[in-house]
């Protein structure tokens, strides 16, 4: 199974001039690499100049989220047919800044269920807002996971992604962010809960990234020692050489 990286764009950058150098240049990193996949998930505008772009299988383009309905009375909400059409391929589905906003463990496991059974790859997106000793944020991963295993049928949880992105870790320094002891821990209790529910062998197909904080500097400590198996990038993804230097690494 090749690893993963998946570049979150958020609200960046301000034009499509900028946004298509990013990709090109993504591109050309990939192109020289194996055992590795990309995954360029921008802002819904800059979807049609992207899809221009030549695709393969080593960079693919997805979505920051998806609606839960193909059309109908969602205002400012974006369609699975609607990125589709723009040779999308991945969502990142239950973002933090998505939850911040009010999106509940339910909404987020009907937008996994419905961005699946659409022949999209989902990036379920998890992460406690903090640690206390008593190792309360145990019960509230399992709620966000629950949540989506619950609404899904055995068959389909190989094309589901987890993404573990602690909210703590955000926007912090190398040094700051989860430690590999941590985010070790935590992939072999997120494993532990698809075996349990799934199988040993059908959750061994599952792949499950780290984000947050991820930056050139701990991006080999986080993948050799922290037991995942790709990782979902923020800032770093807008600067080209900073996310060409994690691609090599990786």
């Amino acid at each position: 199974m090749k690893k993963l990286i998946v570049a979150n764009w958020k609200m960046n950058p301000v034009s499509a001039k900028e946004a298509k150098k990013l990709f090109v240049g993504t591109k050309g990193v990939m192109q020289k690499l194996k055992g590795v996949q990309a995954v360029v998930c921008p802002p819904f505008p800059f979807l049609p100049e992207l899809a221009k772009e030549k695709q393969s299988v080593k960079v693919q383009l997805g979505a920051q989220d998806v609606a839960v309905a193909d059309s109908g009375a969602y205002t400012g909400q974006v369609s699975v047919p609607m990125v589709q059409g723009y040779k999308v391929k991945w969502a990142i589905l239950g973002h933090s800044e998505r939850r911040a906003l009010g999106e509940t463990n339910e909404v987020v496991a009907e937008k996994v269920v419905h961005a699946l059974r659409s022949g999209l790859s989902p990036i379920l997106c998890i992460g406690e807002r903090e640690r206390s000793e008593e190792g309360e944020y145990y019960i509230f991963i399992r709620e966000e996971l629950e949540a989506v295993f619950d609404r899904l049928k055995r068959k389909e949880v190989a094309g589901l992604t987890i993404a573990y992105e602690p909210i703590w870790a955000i926007g912090k320094s190398a040094g700051e962010a989860c430690s590999t002891a941590q985010l070790f821990e935590m992939v072999l209790y997120i494993r532990k809960l698809l075996i349990e529910r799934f199988g040993r062998k059908i959750a061994n197909e599952v792949r499950i990234l780290y984000g947050g904080s991820v930056k050139p500097d701990n991006a080999a400590e986080l993948m050799r020692e922290g037991g995942v198996d790709g990782l979902l990038v923020g800032g770093a993804s807008l600067d080209s050489k900073q996310f060409g230097e994690i691609l090599h690494i990786v």
